[in-house]
């Protein structure tokens, strides 16, 4: 009986450690700090403190490392046993400088940062209030290590390590974003995708298909939203924000509301962002060249060059947007939760900026050029589960619907036909991934991927006096694509100072298409096609420790792009007086990636980082000139136009490097500095070379941050490197009108500098205050192969209301 009470007794002590909650407080007022990631190095397991800092301590390991971070204080850790020892309370202190971060992106389940090969970039919500990104695709280029171009207001294309399009991987709560019509030209696609939703971001360098498949060649864009959290209270526990902000430069109108309701068994999240820009205002001080003297309206039925009241405004370049978001969570067990979520944003007509001003002032080509509202819908259902077998500790389950719509509607001036173009395709897919804990720290991660694209595209046009419409032809085909892969990763410590990394993936993607409805408007040689693909990939990256505060990484990774609707059906005027028409005998591109990673830490106050990187793309999809039955130009939309096609014409080959500083000055003030330098060169028919399109001049950030007593200010200095006109690729040599001209009368890419100021300032517990200037010297300047000027002298005012 003694022993019975023993063991009781035991258990009730063990019960009541195990069911304890640990408090995170700030270190000097002791008030509790919610929104604090916590995870375990080996269990993987995760969660955020809720609004009393208070977070379960029995999803954790009793003998793993856990990490506590959050932007604005230390990243520390502790074992349990430690925790313990402090009754369960830990205290964070500020800093601006983060030593630590945790990565989703490299594995698909959370890891400290160095414990990964590749170099990564983590993007925490909390500088989104200060750094008033007005899209995801600025808010990715505030990193400083990603290159945005902009065809018009309404895009924004990554750029990464001379990738960009579909060379590029985007995933949105994992799932991957890319479809079957992703194109190879610049994509503007990251638009659909509200900052306001996003709990974190990350941008993976380098290839990524051994965890994603085809596409992830440059670069993966991992966008992590927002999360509604369970609450162990017996009431529910609400909270919410909203947000109002306001600019000069377009005269933004953005408003923005989220709120939760988090009980013991149920979550729910809701978010919702309306925002609606004008047209652009360029600065004062720049190229003669990138002004606006001119635009079309139409005037008594007849097409009219109009005279620009004021040249700095991009006339014709504004937008609005809607975007959605529901999430609903449900605790099915201790270690079983099912999740639900629903993702919507709607465009209104986003007017094709370089388009419009194709032509001489007094001879613009076209009156109308615009894409119609971009439509992207998102439906999962997730499971994830947390149970010791032979086989997995871990468990989640991803079943996703997508539905993409675009259009692009085109007139030329003069003419009263206008040419509509619309696509639509369905996107079904299901990720399953699986978790083992090894010995120690070592682990293996597992899983399977199945995606299927349905495509339908449509051509007409329509006459704007009689509103009659006739069959044109459509810019694809309709089509099926399929991807299916199985894939796994060892991580594995060889020692104190040695951890290495081994993934494989092998990816099966097959493609059909039918093109007899574009038979009656082209001579095509065929009616359908079909095709299948296998690919192996696979990374082996090393992380050596030789002292304290210092690890160095040699990873060696392949990535593979398989064809797709875009690549093999596509027809379209990509410039003027060339047509783009189909090709379905293509095969996969491959990348083949080395790169050496450094990385030194020391005390708290200094971070450094040095990449250096070289890419081979082997049988690179490029455009090339082609024949149509037997003819090398044909009569595209009225206009004779010489033919092109993709093709697996050319080799390509991107190097560079990537450095880094951030330097606590003091526990208030970080001094940071990120500068790239990538030369990309692509073979062409003659065998000479070419620079590649998307090698991005050298471009980079510098930032000096303040915070302190609910103030934060940032005051940043971003710049470009020129390219001159022998630097330029042939294809944007041949794009004079979106370039300013040198002495010689030739396109180039001036270099340009710019000068920002951004703050915060928290009023009360509820109330905050944002605003800025950006663009402070009024720099007329347009980033390279950009269809649009870049925002003039830009002032900005936001007022957050937390609840």
């Amino acid at each position: 009986m003694p022993r019975l009470s023993l063991l009781i007794w035991l258990f009730c002590i063990q019960f009541s450690v195990y069911s304890q909650n640990m408090t995170i407080v700030e270190k000097e007022s002791q008030e509790p700090i919610p929104g604090v990631l916590v995870f375990g190095a080996n269990s993987r397991n995760s969660a955020i403190s809720d609004e009393r800092g208070q977070v379960k301590f029995a999803q954790f390991e009793e003998e793993e490392i856990v990490y506590f971070q959050l932007f604005g204080y230390e990243s520390i850790s502790f074992t349990p046993l430690e925790i313990k020892a402090q009754n369960f309370q830990i205290s964070l202190a500020t800093s601006l400088i983060q030593m630590d971060q945790a990565v989703v992106s490299a594995s698909r389940w959370r890891q400290n940062d160095h414990d990964i090969a590749t170099k990564t970039r983590v993007l925490s919500s909390e500088s989104l209030l200060i750094r008033n990104p007005s899209n995801s695709a600025d808010w990715l280029g505030s990193s400083g290590e990603v290159f945005i171009q902009k065809s018009q207001q309404g895009g924004g294309s990554p750029m990464i390590r001379g990738f960009s399009a579909n060379r590029l991987l985007y995933a949105v709560d994992g799932v991957r974003m890319n479809n079957a019509i992703f194109r190879s030209g610049n994509l503007h696609n990251v638009i659909s995708l509200d900052p306001f939703s996003l709990q974190t971001t990350e941008v993976l360098f380098g290839p990524g298909s051994v965890m994603y498949g085809s596409d992830a060649i440059g670069g993966v864009m991992s966008f992590e939203t927002l999360h509604p959290q369970f609450h162990e209270g017996e009431k529910t526990l609400w909270a919410g924000k909203i947000s109002s902000r306001v600019s000069s430069a377009n005269k933004e109108r953005l408003l923005h509301g989220h709120v939760s309701a988090e009980m013991a068994k149920w979550a729910f999240l809701t978010s919702l962002t309306h925002v609606e820009y004008n047209d652009l205002k360029m600065g004062k001080n720049g190229p003669e060249e990138y002004l606006r003297p001119s635009y079309v309206a139409r005037v008594a039925g007849q097409d009219q060059i109009i005279e620009n009241s004021n040249p700095r405004v991009q006339r014709f370049s504004g937008y609005n947007q809607t975007n959605l978001m529901q999430k609903i969570r449900f605790q099915a067990g201790e270690k079983l939760s099912l999740d639900y979520a629903f993702h919507y944003s709607a465009s209104g007509d986003i007017p094709r900026y370089d388009r419009l001003i194709q032509g001489e002032p007094d001879k613009l080509r076209f009156a109308t050029w615009k894409y119609g509202p971009q439509i992207w819908m998102m439906n999962t259902l997730g499971v994830e589960w947390t149970k010791n077998t032979s086989f997995f500790d871990q468990a989640k389950i991803r079943l996703a619907q997508q539905y993409f719509e675009e259009s692009r509607i085109s007139r030329r001036f003069g003419s009263s036909s206008e040419a509509n173009r619309e696509e639509k395709v369905n996107a079904y897919s299901l990720n399953a991934d699986f978790l083992k804990s090894l010995v120690g720290e070592d682990f293996v991660s597992y899983g399977i991927e199945l995606v299927t694209n349905q495509v339908q595209s449509e051509g007409f046009s329509r006459n704007i006096e009689t509103e009659s419409r006739n069959p044109e032809s459509s810019r694809y085909p309709d089509a099926d694509w399929l991807s299916a892969a199985i894939y796994g990763t060892l991580h594995k410590q060889l020692s104190q100072k040695v951890k290495t990394q081994v993934g494989l993936r092998y990816n099966y993607t097959s493609l059909s298409a039918d093109f007899s409805d574009n038979l009656d408007f082209f001579p095509l040689p065929f009616e359908s096609s079909s095709s299948d693909f296998g690919a192996l990939t696979g990374s082996l990256g090393v992380i050596y420790a030789p002292v304290k505060g210092l690890i160095v990484s040699p990873v060696f990774s392949t990535g593979f792009r398989a064809p797709n609707v875009d690549d093999i059906g596509k027809i379209f005027d990509s410039e003027p007086g060339a047509v783009l028409v189909p090709n379905p005998a293509l095969k996969p591109e491959y990348a083949y990636n080395w790169e050496l990673n450094i990385n030194g830490r020391l005390n708290q106050r200094l971070r450094f980082e040095l990449t250096g990187f070289y890419t081979l793309l082997q049988d690179a999809l490029v455009r090339r000139p082609f024949t149509l039955d037997g003819e090398s130009e044909i009569i595209y939309d009225g206009e004779l136009s010489e033919v092109l096609a993709i093709q697996n014409a050319a080799s390509a080959k991107v190097y560079g490097i990537q450095a880094g500083l951030e330097y606590s000055i003091s526990p208030h003030v970080l001094f940071t500095s990120r500068y790239n330098w990538q030369k990309g060169e692509e073979e062409l028919d003659d065998e000479s070379t070419s620079p590649s399109r998307h090698a991005a001049p050298a471009f980079g950030l510098t930032r000096l941050t303040y915070a302190k007593n609910g103030w934060n200010a940032e005051l940043s200095l971003q710049y470009s490197a020129r390219v001159n006109f022998e630097e330029l690729p042939l294809e944007e040599q041949g794009k004079p009108d979106i370039y300013a001209l040198d002495e010689n009368g030739n396109p180039y890419s001036p270099t340009w500098t710019i000068l920002s100021f951004n703050t915060t300032y928290q009023l009360s517990e509820v109330i905050t205050i944002s605003g800025g200037i950006e663009n402070i010297t009024d720099q007329r300047y347009r980033p390279y192969s950009s269809g649009i000027v870049a925002a003039g002298r830009n002032f900005t005012l936001g007022i957050h209301a937390n609840f």
